[in-house]
């Protein structure tokens, strides 16, 4: 199965929960030990053989530009949403005519980790078949999740299909913010903005949506107090 070699990475949130780091720099090149949290993410995807990363920008966009200016690997294109905001699904339904017709990742730029003696990506790759899904989510256990305090997302089904949380007070695992989508999962959803939630309840529906259980230590880096955790345990190389 065609590993996926492109990447949608999500950079245009507002960052609010992140203030006050965020009042002057924008969340992805929020510094976590000694490197932004996009390049993190950028440097992840290219050891997994990812070529090319789409990245949308808003806030502060002509910084998340310049900053990205020199990369090299991954090669970088802007998706420019300055106009209008246009969440998970929008962003990515918007720059589907940059990310090609096969199947990629859907990377957050606030996601980060410490790997479990498989890689998460590579897994994720090896785990791929563009046939039979829709989407391929890497989940997290809450119990192993830095910076989460939620409830959970989803239970994890037959097959490696996950089910929703639904009206149980919890979950075992929390949607660790990357993905690997066909096109397809896309096809008839609206310009503007949308979750990817909506076209996942629809793959769900279809039983092509899977998850992933990511092994090692995933860290949310969404608030500053999170970040500092996040340092502690990349420092100690823990997970």
């Amino acid at each position: 199965m065609k590993a996926p070699r492109v990447a949608m990475v999500l950079a245009a949130g507002l960052g609010t929960r992140m203030r006050p780091l965020t009042e002057t720099v924008p969340k992805p090149l929020v510094a976590l030990s000694g490197k932004t949290l996009i390049d993190h993410v950028l440097d992840r995807l290219a050891a997994a053989g990812v070529g090319k990363a789409v990245v949308n920008v808003h806030y502060l966009a002509d910084r998340i530009e310049a900053h990205l200016a020199g990369r090299e690997e991954p090669e970088i294109t802007i998706s420019d949403e300055r106009d209008e905001i246009l969440d998970t699904g929008g962003g990515v339904v918007r720059a589907l005519g940059l990310l090609g017709g096969e199947s990629f990742f859907v990377h957050n730029s606030d996601s980060v980790w410490v790997e479990g003696a498989n890689p998460a990506l590579e897994a994720m790759i090896a785990g791929w078949d563009a046939e039979a899904m829709d989407a391929l989510l890497l989940l997290a256990p809450v119990d192993r999740a830095v910076g989460y305090s939620g409830a959970g997302d989803f239970a994890m089904g037959a097959q490696g299909r996950p089910i929703r949380r639904g009206s149980d007070k919890t979950a075992p695992f929390v949607f660790a913010g990357v993905s690997i989508a066909h096109p397809r999962l896309l096809h008839g959803m609206p310009e503007g903005p949308f979750s990817l939630n909506r076209p996942w309840d629809r793959a769900i529906e279809a039983g092509r949506l899977f998850g992933i259980c990511h092994e090692g230590t995933w860290m949310h880096v969404g608030t500053p107090d999170a970040l500092a955790e996040a340092e502690t345990i990349l420092q100690a190389g823990d997970g």
